[in-house]
Parts: C-alpha cells; structure tokens; sequence
C-alpha cells in the first residue's frame, strides 16, 4: 500500500470526495495524527483511504473550508487501528 502526506495545496477532487465521505460531519481532535515531520517541523494530519493508498492530509483551516465548499458544491450537483508511522509515507 502507498503512503503519501499531501497538502491542501495538492488535493485533487477524488481526495476531497473521500476526505468529506470520511469525515462528513467534519473532523475532531480525536482524527487528528501528529508527528514531526524530517524539517522538524510539527504536522497536523487527517487519513484517509483508497484500495490502494493511505493518504495523510495536512490540516489547515484552509481545507476545512475546501472541505466545506465542496459538500456545499456537491450538494447542488446531486443530492487507524491506525499505522502512525509517519517514516513510511512520502511527501507530495
């Protein structure tokens, strides 16, 4: 399985699809996984989960409205026993 950290920045609509899928009420504290990443820096990330890719999506404020204005768009259209390890994921 793939492990990739993406950030808000790099989010496609399939990623945002399941981000809101996974989380539709939005996230809490309780999903939130943190680690500091090579820089030494502290990352904030939420998971989520294809067949084949395990994704870690920093946290900002900035997707929580990406977040929000896609159900709000999507709405118009059509009505981890974790791995924590962030060592095992690559960055985009």
């Amino acid at each position: 399985m793939k492990r990739i950290i993406v950030d808000y920045k790099k989010l496609n609509e399939s990623i945002l699809n399941l981000l809101v899928e996974e989380y539709p009420d939005g996230y809490g504290d309780s999903d939130i996984i943190s680690f500091r990443n090579a820089q030494g820096d502290w990352v904030e990330c939420i998971e989520v989960k294809t067949e084949d890719t395990m994704y870690l999506v920093k946290v900002s404020q900035r997707l929580t409205m990406a977040m929000e204005d896609y159900e709000i768009s999507d709405d118009k259209e059509s009505d981890l026993s974790i791995e924590k390890d962030p060592s095992n994921f690559e960055e985009e």
